[in-house]
């Protein structure tokens, strides 16, 4: 891809949202995509903020908020708290400085674009941020066609070989992948949002009624919960329940790939806005009360392996949307990144070819391939996750937006008044966040690999025993 130079009077003319929404060369740039749009078959530009907030609340509201209670009893119930509501906080501030990027720049299409731009235009940069944003998604995918066999020797007792389930969660997800257009996506985003919602809301109401929880043992006694981390909580257990928190957050990777088929990305943030109030209310409430009344003898990741079996099995079940389309969502967005560079001028993009069709699903089937053979091959794939999260996180969730913010307002300008400074101050703080996650983050993930080794808690490759909750 030619790297399109830096429009520095953009840049450096930029004040805000609002003199952005009453310019005209970027608003013209968003109008003339859709007006081209008008003469082709397929068109991207047509997402409303209110689809686009669909694909949030798809992305956010996910199996992962079921992980909030093991993070819980780790950390305790008011630094968990408290850890919650600050990371939910810096995503927000995030996400808005790269929303405002993407108004002076409507021209990029992903996360690659901006870390092309970010660092000097340069096709070496371009070839790097490529290759860490499909490793990224696609070992979500993995992650994904792990959990559906999961949930699927769950709900039917270990009836087949978790290989087959496995193939048959990869299948699920291919199909759903199909639609070219996020836009089309969004009906079955609002769907996986809600039945997440009540999977999570069922987890809540079944952890507060159940007699015991699930292994109960009067040798362990009934559920303890602390407010505070326990004595002799390790720094690699307090920093993965820390990571397992800002991970549920990082979800920027695929915000830009949402903004370029907006059809007035001005109106972003309302869509950011309502996520993430949903998300302080929502993860803090799974964290504290689930983990208060399962306790730390009983706790489980996610948490509905605490819950007696049929408890479990209820809550589980409307889990199903969320698990299949959520990695759906990120292989459509990959394999987005890659048809568009294949077709870039091509009418194939545009329209319903064969050529473009069948080009489309064969870059779909591939990534379901390779996500499906991630899962199988990886024994220790938790730990791998959360080595490649660390590796990639910071950059995708912190760095990337403090540089974008640096670029909008460059040079004297970032200590422009008081505000300016504290701002720039925070930024500069979010560099070094990110530089932590991943140094602090990929220890931690090692050494995680390595205990878990010594443990002898790794399965072999391809295994047909059950990995049920």
């Amino acid at each position: 891809m030619k790297y399109d130079e830096e429009r520095p009077k953009d840049a450096q003319s930029f004040k805000g949202v609002d003199e952005y929404s009453e310019g005209t060369e970027s608003l013209g740039d968003v109008g003339e995509q859709i007006a081209q749009e008008q003469e082709h078959h397929i068109k991207y530009r047509t997402c409303s903020w209110q689809k686009t907030a669909a694909l949030l609340f798809s992305e956010y509201i996910c199996l992962a908020i079921l992980s909030f209670p093991w993070s819980y009893s780790i950390l305790g119930i008011v630094p968990g708290i408290l850890v919650t509501l600050g990371v939910a906080a810096t995503a927000l501030y995030t996400s808005i400085n790269l929303w405002k990027y993407c108004l002076v720049h409507p021209e990029v299409r992903d996360i690659v674009d901006i870390g092309q731009r970010l660092f000097g235009g340069s096709q070496l940069a371009y070839n790097i941020w490529s290759l860490f944003f499909l490793l990224n998604n696609t070992f979500i995918q993995a992650l994904h066609v792990l959990v559906g066999a999961k949930l699927l020797n769950t709900l039917s007792n270990s009836a087949a070989c978790t290989v087959a389930f496995a193939v048959v969660s990869a299948v699920i997800c291919f199909f759903i992948s199909l639609p070219r257009t996020l836009s089309q996506l969004s009906g079955m985003a609002v769907f996986s949002a809600i039945t997440m919602g009540i999977a999570v809301l069922l987890a809540i109401i079944f952890a507060g009624i159940e007699d015991k929880p699930f292994g109960y043992t009067p040798e362990l006694g009934e559920p303890k919960a602390t407010l505070f981390p326990v004595k002799g909580t390790t720094f690699v257990q307090g920093m993965s329940a820390f990571l397992n928190i800002t991970y549920t957050f990082v979800g920027q990777a695929t915000i830009p790939s949402f903004i370029a088929e907006m059809k007035n990305p001005k109106d972003f943030w309302k869509a950011i806005w309502a996520v993430t109030i949903a998300e302080m209310i929502v993860f803090s409430l799974c964290g504290s009360l689930v983990y208060h009344w399962v306790g730390n003898q009983y706790i489980t990741s996610p948490v509905v392996g605490s819950l007696t079996d049929t408890y479990k099995k209820v809550a589980f079940s409307f889990a199903i949307p969320t698990i299949y389309f959520l990695g759906a969502l990120y292989s459509s967005v990959s394999s987005r990144f890659i048809f568009f560079r294949v077709f870039r001028n091509s009418e194939h993009r545009h329209s319903n070819t064969l050529v473009g069709w069948g080009s489309w699903v064969a870059i779909v089937a591939v990534s379901w391939v390779i996500a499906f053979l991630i899962a199988e091959v990886i024994p220790f794939f938790s730990d791998m996750l959360s080595l490649m999260c660390s590796l990639f996180d910071g950059w995708f969730g912190f760095i990337f937006w403090a540089l974008a913010y640096f670029t909008l307002h460059p040079g004297a300008k970032k200590w422009d008044g008081p505000i300016k400074s504290i701002e720039s101050i925070i930024n500069y703080g979010l560099i070094l966040i990110g530089v932590y996650i991943i140094g602090a983050g990929t220890y931690t993930s090692v050494q995680s690999i390595i205990d878990s080794y010594h443990a002898s808690l790794y399965g072999s490759v391809f295994t047909c025993a059950s990995n049920a909750a």
